[in-house]
């Protein structure tokens, strides 16, 4: 699946105003087979946030970073995010239980979920933007047994009246986007029933 992104030139309000729009994706080329993956026990998880990533705490509508988190308290953002896909991932492969234990590295390339004014101002537009490398190897020789695979996961972001009314269910950002991260680990290792791979069209960065 090919997936393009609009860069806005004239800001994000400008963006509104005018009616552009993106498409973003959930996906990955290649499912590992749910027959090579059921002979996996992941009791490994190496999730790496590197150093060249840039995080923003600007309380601007578009923060030019390649982490924005708000769904913790102020701390250390890379720290956050780990924590997330590491909860995602464990969820996600908890029902591999074959007798070959296996290492699942995710190397995050991008988290970049809402900055406070744009989630509690903008009506029904914005996107958490997350990409990441993944790969299963064999826990004590190291052999590569799937991947690298890059994997786009992209889920719409509720702002508003939408952001307060899904706060007000438990589903908040961290509660959301932890859920469909778990969904797309799920079905690129085969542990998933789902394939959760698709596109929308929607304002975003």
């Amino acid at each position: 699946m090919i997936f393009t992104r609009r860069v806005f030139t004239g800001g994000l309000l400008t963006g509104l105003l005018s009616g552009c729009a993106g498409t973003w994706t959930t996906d990955y080329s290649d499912a590992i087979s749910p027959a090579v993956s059921r002979g996996w026990r992941v009791t490994q998880f190496d999730i790496r946030l590197p150093d060249s990533l840039t995080v923003s705490e600007a309380n601007v509508y578009q923060p030019e970073a390649d982490i924005v988190w708000r769904g913790d308290p102020p701390g250390d953002r890379r720290a956050q995010v780990a924590a997330i896909f590491k909860t995602a991932a464990r969820r996600a492969t908890s029902g591999l239980r074959g007798p070959r234990t296996v290492r699942l590295t995710i190397n995050v390339s991008q988290f970049h979920a809402l900055s406070d004014i744009a989630r509690q101002r903008l009506q029904r537009t914005g996107v958490h933007n997350i990409s990441f490398v993944a790969q299963v190897s064999d826990a004590r020789t190291g052999q590569v047994l799937a991947g690298p695979e890059p994997i786009r996961a992209d889920l719409v972001a509720y702002t508003g009246q939408q952001a307060l009314q899904a706060e007000s269910q438990g589903q908040t950002q961290k509660v959301r986007i932890t859920d469909h991260l778990t969904r797309v680990i799920a079905g690129w290792t085969g542990a998933g029933s789902d394939d959760v791979r698709g596109a929308f069209q929607r304002i975003g960065r």
